[in-house]
């Protein structure tokens, strides 16, 4: 099943959706002007300023609690595009319930189930604009980081057997071990990240094996695809070069040099 790309969950995009949904919103209602919105919003109160600003308010506070875990979950829970539908849908149906809430409250003369109506049909002529312009967006400027094939991801788990971080092969730079501990250091998009969990060097070293991961020195596996060069450094120990800026070189003991040397 197709995965949306990792970015539609990343930081960036939380933060576009929660700032330029509602703005987007509250800009089409008081500049497109639709006269029956403004029936809805005014009230005869000519308060459509003042309730349109409340709406976004509360689909700002909507988002907020929607996409703050849709982000946050991005390393275990990768959605697909159908799901991620259903949660986009969820998010304006949601809004739509506590939108007419606040129209029912404020106003005597609707009743609930007649404002959500309203709700639902306001909502839904606007919001389907900005969700599929930010996502389709998204998916064309930032298209190398959808999710890999199946067989092309490492699942890495701690010596619990838990999962902990799945990613793919080829963004893998390097797996480091200090003490009871393994780092991961890989791409996500142009910058570089790293995650920690309990392991072994040796509780791994077949899943790295599988990936074509190979061990460079004792503490060290590295991603061949990610290597230059490898050179010595004025204390003549030998160091693979990556081809990430700003990225350390990773150390090769001279038992690894040949079977490194021979995969570049």
């Amino acid at each position: 099943m197709t995965k949306i790309p990792s970015s539609i969950q990343s930081v960036s995009t939380m933060l576009l959706h929660i700032a330029g949904t509602p703005v987007f919103f509250l800009g089409f209602v008081l500049i497109y002007r639709s006269q029956w919105i403004i029936r809805f919003l005014d009230a005869g109160h000519e308060m459509t300023v003042f309730n349109a600003l409340m709406l976004s308010s509360i689909l700002v506070a909507i988002l907020i609690a929607s996409r703050i875990p849709m982000t946050v979950l991005r390393d275990k829970i990768r959605l697909s595009w159908w799901q991620y539908a259903l949660w986009s849908f969820a998010e304006v149906a949601v809004f739509s319930c506590f939108a007419a809430l606040y129209m029912a409250l404020i106003y005597g003369t609707y009743g609930y189930f007649p404002a959500l109506g309203q709700c639902l049909k306001l909502v839904f002529a606007i919001l389907p604009y900005p969700y599929i312009v930010f996502a389709l967006l998204i998916a064309l400027v930032r298209p190398d980081e959808v999710e890999a094939a199946e067989e092309d991801l490492v699942r890495f788990a701690d010596t619990t057997g838990r999962l902990k971080l799945v990613i793919a092969h080829d963004v893998i730079l390097y797996v480091e071990a200090k003490e009871n501990y393994i780092t991961i250091r890989y791409m996500e998009g142009s910058k570089q990240k790293e995650y920690s969990l309990r392991q072994s060097m040796r509780g791994i070293e077949e899943l790295m094996e599988k990936h074509g991961i190979i061990r460079c020195q004792r503490s060290y596996f590295v991603n061949p695809r990610h290597v230059t060069v490898l050179r010595r450094d004025k204390e003549g120990f030998i160091q693979a070069e990556m081809d990430v800026p700003n990225s350390k070189p990773v150390p090769v003991s001279p038992k690894y040099y040949e079977q490194l040397s021979k995969m570049l």
